[in-house]
Parts: structure tokens; C-alpha cells; sequence
């Protein structure tokens, strides 16, 4: 005599499907866990000096063409790219310690803070 599940499959038909179900979700899971964001290219924080004042630049968004942006108090912003340099928003050069300098200068002179 023959046992079959509640779903009418045998014993070997069920354990072929749970573990088909299990690699097709481990693929589905797996691939989105390990999906690498746009954020895993920056730090959380720039700090920078400015006009006497220390600040902090938060990373708020990265566009698809890889420019992040980085917000801080007073509506002063900057932006920056995986291999380009520092730019204050608005038109202005006056950025303080971080116009010009690129991500690894930032990270070598203790100004980009990553999340650990």
C-alpha cells in the first residue's frame, strides 16, 4: 500500500518538492542577502570642518549614475563619487576640509566614517 500527503504525493514526491522549495528560496534569499546597495560604496558620515565649525554630512541617497549626496545641519550639502572628488552643493568652492578630496583621501585622513 502506497502513502500519500495531504497534498496526494508520496513520501519520496514530498521530499523531492521540500527540498526543490528550499533551493529555489535559498537562490531567491541568497541572491537578494547578498545583493550588494549603492549605500556599501560610502560611508555613513563625512565630517568636515568648516568656517571654524566641525560638521558631520550624512549619506542621504546615491543616484544611478553613482553620485551620492551627503547632508548636514544649516541645509549645507555635498556630493561625491566612488572615484571623483568632494563637490559643495550649491555652486559654492567653500566646503571647507572636504572640497577636492576623494573617497580615499577622506577615509586616510579620518573624515569618512563607515558603519560597523
Amino acid at each position: 500500500m502506497r502513502h500519500t500527503s495531504c497534498l496526494g504525493m508520496t513520501g519520496s514526491q514530498a521530499t523531492v518538492a521540500a527540498i526543490l522549495a528550499a533551493t529555489i528560496a535559498s537562490q531567491l534569499f541568497g541572491a537578494a542577502a547578498s545583493a550588494k546597495s549603492a549605500f556599501d560604496n560610502f560611508p555613513l558620515v563625512i565630517t568636515c570642518e568648516n568656517k571654524g565649525t566641525e560638521h558631520a554630512y550624512y549619506l542621504s541617497r546615491v543616484t544611478e549614475d553613482g553620485i551620492a549626496t551627503f547632508v548636514a545641519s544649516d541645509r549645507i550639502a555635498g556630493t561625491i563619487t566612488v572615484g571623483g572628488p568632494a563637490k559643495a552643493v550649491g555652486g559654492t568652492q567653500d566646503g571647507g576640509s572636504c572640497v577636492g578630496k576623494t573617497l580615499q583621501e577622506l577615509r586616510a585622513a579620518g573624515q569618512a566614517h563607515d558603519l560597523k
